[in-house]
């Protein structure tokens, strides 16, 4: 027997571009996170100068390497979930979907790996 392709109809490819925004706005959260660690931690350096006393307040020096780990982290993602959405779509238009995990993977491994580092971070500033 023949297999018959399932044609794709619109509501799965705005499903497909559903989930690609979805992305996008959680890259964009990631990357805004990390450009408000680092910007804050520039902001607690000026304002410590501006007061003349530098030893009172000590911003971390990881703070930076943290947040554009954050911003790069972000810039994966969006990369990673443009290659998905591509991939889906061809996909769809051939009707020979197949579900794949490995955008999430990749992405819960680096998320994890980010916030351990995060943790880490944090224990040693307090």
């Amino acid at each position: 027997m023949e297999e018959i392709k399932k044609v794709a109809s619109p509501s799965d490819h705005l499903a497909n571009e559903r989930t690609y925004l979805a992305w996008i706005r959680t890259s964009i959260g990631i990357m805004v996170f990390g450009f408000v660690v680092v910007k804050f931690s520039i902001f607690v350096r000026q304002v410590s100068l501006l007061l003349g006393k530098e030893h009172i307040i000590h911003p971390p020096k990881d703070s930076g390497p943290l947040g554009i780990s954050f911003v790069i982290l972000g810039t994966m993602a969006i990369i990673l979930s443009y290659m998905r959405y591509q991939n889906a779509k061809k996909q769809l238009e051939m009707g020979i979907y197949q579900q794949s995990s490995f955008l999430i993977k990749v992405m819960t491994l680096l998320i994890f790996f980010v916030s351990l580092f995060l943790i880490i971070y944090l224990f040693q500033t307090m």
